[in-house]
Parts: C-alpha cells; structure tokens; sequence
C-alpha cells in the first residue's frame, strides 16, 4: 500500500453535479494535486454508464473520493475499475453506494461522517435550547399580539434551568450533542441498546427505556440510524407518552417517526417539533407542517451546507494523504459496522 511520492496513487473524483465546486476550494484543489494524480475537473457523475474519459480514468483509479449523489459502486462498476484499492468519503453515510461487492474485493472505506456530524449537532443544540425557552412561541404570540404583554407570567414554565433532554441513539452526532450540552444546567437522559451503563456514565448521561426517556424528557431529540429495527420508533405511544408542551427535535431520518401519529399532537398544540427531516422527504404542498405555528420545519439542512463542506474536504484529504503515504484510514468505515450505524 505505499506509494513514493513520484508514484502518487490515481484518483477519480466521483459525486453529482456542482457538488465538487461547491467542496474543494483553489487550496483543497492544489492539495489532491500534491497528493494524487488526477483531472482536478474531471468529476464521474455516472459511474454505471461513464463517457469516454470518465471510463478511462476509472480503469486505472487507484482511489475513489465520493460525495454526495456518487454512483452506486456494484460489481459491474467495480469490474470496470480493476485498480481500485480505496474509497474516499466526503460526506457522512457511505450506504448510498458502498455495496457488499465492495467489501468483498476487500475495498478500504472512509467517510467524513466525524465532520458532518459537527454541524448536526450544533443545529440540535440550537433547537434544544430555543424549545427550552420557547422561543417558537414566544415569536410567533409576540407577532400576533404586537402590544405590551405580561410575557414573564405567560412564560413561567419556560427556561433551561435543570430541564431534562432525551436524547435516542449515541450516534457521532448524538454523542455530540451530548459532549455540547456539557456546559448547560440541563439533566440528559440516553436511550441507546448498544450503550452500557459504565459507557453512559462516562458520557455523563443516565440510560432509560424509550417510553420512559419520553416521559421523562420535555425536549426529545432522535439520533438513531435508519435501519429496519428503527422505523416509526418515535410512534403513537411514545408521543403520548411525552409531556404537554414538550417538542421532538429530529434530524436524523424522517422514517423513525410516525408522522400519522404525530401530526394529531401537533395539529392540537399539545407537542411541539423540530424537524429538519419528514417522511417523504419533501412534504406535499398541501402537509400542516408547513404552517403549524408550533413546528419549525427546515429543509434537511442541518448537515455539512455552504462553508461546512469545507470541514469534509480536509478531513477527507488528510485521509488521502495517510492512503498515499501507506498509513490506515484514521477513520475507516468497517461493513460490520454498518448494520447499525446511518
């Protein structure tokens, strides 16, 4: 696996369209030159049915670095690049186009889902402290009223002084969450099957049952992977089960909430919510989400946008640059792993 520096290994860039332009800076351009040989502006957008100098590069690629909306790597794909020894991940969830056919020609895989966990969780740790103080509604009562008000009356119940937050899944993002919230006089409470009570300890959390945790926790926020086991585990009990003014904060994947169930608590007034992601993705025209005044709903963009795309780029070089120098990836996904993990 080591390479001299004269033999770089040869890299494809391979991701949909403007993806690459908006990732790689004129620095993380003149970086991939120093460490591979490749097009810095040929990128792959179709691997299954390539053009003719996206074919050729492919044959002799050493090195895949993907992003978001790359082709699906089957074993037709990978029959036409016989070269290939590694995948580069600029982004989070390798499960879009990582295939068993992968591993099984012992292919090595690395994301940058450390980096876009970042801004996940920064996102999250906004929404759980504006949900504490009630923000949403204080905005929206302020709006409507437009005249002096005895808000401190209104908002008594309101604030972040030992209020408890639930948190479902220790992911790298709701890990993450968890190491923010540090700071705060707040009492965080873990659902996570995989997560050992001395685990949970070290983290500073303590476990509970999922119906427990909910109605325990008036700020309840979803981190787990979407996996079979997982779909609709926010449902119908749960939600019941979670206090009168409590919010459920979910940037994870819409399909581990009912949203049959949940969109009665919300009609109602009774939960509030935070949602980044809803199942179908993009909600008809015609869904209450849209104008519910207690729910804020924002369009999948609490992972890696605008100049956060730049903190997977680096990452993702600095693992190119330990494949070329003949290290292991830092961080490399591993298919056993992937069974319960995003």
């Amino acid at each position: 696996m080591h390479h001299a520096t004269d033999n770089q290994p040869s890299l494809l860039l391979a991701m949909g369209p403007g993806i690459a332009e908006r990732l790689f800076t004129d620095r993380h351009r003149a970086r991939l030159a120093e460490l591979s040989r490749t097009d810095p502006h040929l990128v792959a957008y179709d691997l299954a049915a390539p053009a003719p100098p996206v074919a050729a590069a492919l044959a002799e690629a050493e090195v895949l670095f993907t992003c978001w909306g790359a082709t699906p790597l089957t074993a037709e794909v990978l029959d036409a690049a016989p070269k290939l020894r590694a995948v580069i991940h600029a982004a989070g969830s390798v499960k879009h186009h990582v295939t068993p056919a992968c591993w099984e020609r012992g292919i090595a895989v690395t994301s940058a889902a450390a980096a876009n966990a970042l801004p996940v969780a920064e996102y999250t740790l906004a929404a759980i402290l504006f949900a504490g103080k009630r923000v949403l509604y204080a905005a929206a009562r302020y709006r409507a009223l437009r005249a002096g008000h005895d808000w401190r009356a209104e908002l008594d119940g309101a604030g972040n002084h030992r209020r408890t937050v639930g948190i479902v899944g220790a992911s790298r993002i709701g890990r993450r969450v968890i190491e923010l919230l540090r700071p705060f006089d707040l009492d965080v409470l873990l659902y996570d099957p995989y997560v050992a009570p001395r685990e949970a300890a070290a983290l500073g959390v303590a476990l509970a049952p999922l119906d427990d945790l909910c109605a325990r926790s008036s700020v309840v926020s979803v981190h787990a992977p979407q996996l079979p086991a997982t779909h609709h585990m926010i449902g119908a009990r749960q939600l019941a089960a979670m206090p009168a003014g409590a919010t459920l904060i979910n940037t994870a994947r819409g399909s581990l909430v009912d949203e049959a169930a949940l969109l009665p608590e919300l009609a109602s007034g009774r939960l509030n919510a935070v949602l980044d992601v809803t199942d179908p993705e993009l909600p008809p025209p015609d869904s209450p989400l849209y104008d519910l005044p207690n729910v804020l709903l924002t369009p999948h963009v609490a992972g890696s946008l605008g100049d956060e795309l730049h903190r997977m780029a680096d990452q993702s070089l600095d693992e190119l640059a330990r494949y070329a120098a003949g290290h292991p990836f830092a961080d490399p996904v591993h298919p056993t792993s992937l069974h319960h993990s995003a």
